[in-house]
């Protein structure tokens, strides 16, 4: 039972008149008033940094319930991250999100990825909010390009020497093609999920990198080919 101060002892009672409840929020296509945790459903992700801002995770979380049913983790910029990310992953799935929050999860980045999923989700900002029964469990990995492989993009430049396209959507970058004034307007690129995919199907390396090379732009225009890496 509470205690009360002796202000509070001597005051009356006055009635409470209005009492609706929390405000409805949306979740998986239906209008939720949530009470407690087990009321709350959604896939939806979140990015978090640690505090020297030197690395990021991507968090991608699925709750039935609730229940944390799914997570991926991504990571970039921090060699330590990684390897907290793959703890993580294993302590996630089967924690409410409450336990979730509240729990350690081994990197700055990681943990504050997860309060920004706890915010989201709780106040029925999923990616599912309008989505009939949200999305089944393994959804998340949906978010990964061929050979599920995080799509990752690595831009570099100087003011002296201009940029350097290293990697993007479409996969590593091999070459970039330059037009007369030296500014690019194509790329080569090998689709390194994909190939490595094919080699563990039995193809060739040789074959499975011929087979997985593409390009983008005008490079069959380029008067100049360089190697971003060498070059």
């Amino acid at each position: 039972m509470a205690n009360f101060s002796q202000e509070v002892e001597k005051m009356c009672v006055v009635a409470k008149g209005v009492n609706h409840g929390p405000a409805p929020i949306p979740e998986e296509g239906k209008w939720v008033k949530a009470y407690q945790i087990s009321d709350i459903s959604g896939l939806t992700h979140g990015i978090g940094w640690c505090a020297p801002q030197q690395g990021t995770c991507k968090l991608t979380l699925n709750v039935k319930d609730g229940v944390i049913e799914e997570a991926l983790v991504e990571t970039i910029g921090c060699s330590g991250m990684t390897h907290s990310a793959a703890m993580a992953a294993e302590i996630l799935p089967g924690k409410t999100i409450l336990e979730a929050l509240n729990t350690d999860l081994v990197c700055d980045a990681i943990n504050v990825a997860m309060r920004e999923l706890f915010l989201q989700i709780v106040y029925g900002r999923t990616q599912t909010a309008f989505s009939e029964n949200g999305l089944p469990i393994g959804a998340g990995l949906e978010d990964l390009g061929k050979g599920l492989r995080s799509q990752v993009g690595t831009l570099y430049s100087t003011k002296e020497k201009g940029v350097r396209y290293m990697e993007m959507a479409e996969g590593y970058i091999t070459s970039l093609g330059l037009d007369k004034d030296n500014q690019v307007i194509g790329y080569q690129f090998v689709k390194v999920g994909k190939m490595l995919e094919d080699i563990r199907h039995g193809k060739s390396p040789d074959e499975a990198y011929k087979a997985n090379c593409g390009q983008y732009g005008r490079y069959d225009e380029a008067v100049k080919k360089i190697d971003p890496r060498e070059e």
